[in-house]
């Protein structure tokens, strides 16, 4: 009974070993050399100067730098936009809250793309990005 109990487990690795698992292994291998986890910050504001600095000559890093310096001036640009119309009453403020959470937003779909090793172009504003000289 044991012995039979092995071979099934046997018949299902076997057959389990040409699932879709295997497939996404093969493309993260692919990505894992292009992956630089200190391309992170470059989504958290200012911080941004840490990965440009050390990581000068990786063009993965050079990509989420572009893309989170544009990520924060479009930030800083629409946050004093936000202050005037968040002086309005109540719609101001949920406006204000809004432009907020969609900047957040975006930086969390910046670390995702750097998570999985993509130079993806944030959605509206990383086509701007191409832009700077960096």
């Amino acid at each position: 009974m044991a012995e039979e109990i092995k071979e099934e487990v046997k018949e299902e690795k076997e057959v389990s070993s040409d699932s879709p698992e295997e497939e996404a292994t093969s493309t993260e291998k692919k990505t894992e050399g292009k992956i630089n986890p200190l391309a992170i910050l470059c989504y958290f504001g200012i911080l941004l100067i840490i990965p440009w600095m050390m990581a000068k000559d990786d063009e993965f890093v050079k990509f989420h730098v572009k893309q989170g310096l544009t990520l924060l001036l479009a930030g800083i640009i629409t946050s004093i936009i936000g202050v005037i119309i968040g002086a309005i009453p109540v719609v101001g403020k949920i406006i204000a809250g809004l432009i907020w959470m969609f900047w957040l937003i975006l930086g969390i779909i910046g670390i995702i793309n750097v998570l999985r090793g993509e130079e993806k172009p944030l959605p509206l504003i990383g086509k701007f990005a191409e832009n700077w000289k960096i």
